[in-house]
């Protein structure tokens, strides 16, 4: 099983017949055992289309897969919202379908303190710092930062979390994981964190002695938590036959076992007009965290 992060697929891998699913990972072969079974699943599906055969893709980062989706080398992309439309931006690439797991399709974002903190308000953090889960996350990065700004909060990056920002600006720090997050607000290394609420209410990720003594400073509106995306330029006909598929696997006993590998994948969902205007949103917080935070 070799699944390689490399720069450019070998010669012969663009096969029309073949078709390829791809993912940003820092976990590939993690990611290749999630991936596999729903891939196999569709590709047995698609051969009234021209489709023999399936592959998967790894890319390290939103730059290398923009390549691959730029190139055609990659016909299909599962990713969070917010990297979805950064591929669409950069690639022309198209959302197919929501992405429901464990069966929630929506989301939203949390901002929160320790409830002895004296902290009531988003106002409150100026000259305080956050913790946030890193670049690629939606709901702990992208939609807090545009939370911030909308409160006209200037963000400023620290070197860790005993570093401090300007008494003007809210510092923010990555915590690379949900628990992270809760514990440093819990220990009072930073003053506040951003979680989803389906991670507000994990435990593994919340424990319930950090999440009673916490108090929500604000929340976001819904947005979608993943996106099934397409290349520009993929066949029309097995555009719509992965769409299908997609679409009719949580009624098939047989698609059960890959759909919940495939990051707890409860169905698939048309991107109907409300999901349509989350994402917008998403888009358009994603471009102001571009231009006045990056």
């Amino acid at each position: 099983m070799a699944m390689p992060l490399r720069a450019a697929p070998a010669p012969g891998e663009d096969d029309p017949h073949v078709l390829v699913l791809g993912r940003i990972s820092d976990n590939p072969k993690a990611h290749y055992a999630q991936l596999k079974p729903l891939l196999d699943y569709v590709v047995a599906r698609m051969g009234d289309v021209g489709i023999t055969g399936g592959r998967i893709l790894m890319a390290r980062d939103a730059r290398q897969m923009s390549s691959y989706l730029r190139r055609g080398r990659v016909d299909w992309v599962t990713e969070t919202s917010g990297t979805g439309v950064e591929l669409q931006r950069r690639t022309g690439a198209q959302p197919l379908l929501l992405t429901e797991r464990g069966g929630a399709s929506l989301y939203h974002t949390l901002i929160f303190a320790r409830a002895d903190s004296g902290l009531t308000s988003l106002a409150d953090l100026r000259g305080k710092s956050i913790a946030l889960q890193g670049v690629g996350s939606t709901s702990s990065y992208i939609v807090p930062a545009s939370m911030l700004l909308d409160a006209h909060l200037p963000l400023e990056i620290l070197l860790s979390p005993r570093d401090r920002p300007d008494a003007q600006s809210v510092g923010y720090v990555f915590a690379r994981s949900e628990f992270n997050i809760a514990a440093w607000v819990d220990k009072g290394m930073v003053e506040a964190g951003a979680l989803n609420d389906l991670d507000w209410k994990d435990e593994r990720r919340m424990p319930l002695a950090f999440r009673r003594n916490m108090r929500v400073l604000a929340q976001s509106p819904d947005f979608p938590r993943a996106l099934e995306m397409v290349r520009p330029g993929l066949s029309p006909a097995v555009r719509e036959r992965l769409r299908q598929v997609l679409l009719q696997a949580a009624q098939d006993p047989q698609a059960r076992d890959a759909l919940k590998r495939f990051f707890g994948t409860t169905r698939f969902l048309e991107l109907d007009a409300p999901a349509l205007k989350a994402l917008e949103h998403v888009r358009q917080a994603g471009a102001r965290v571009r231009e006045q935070v990056e």
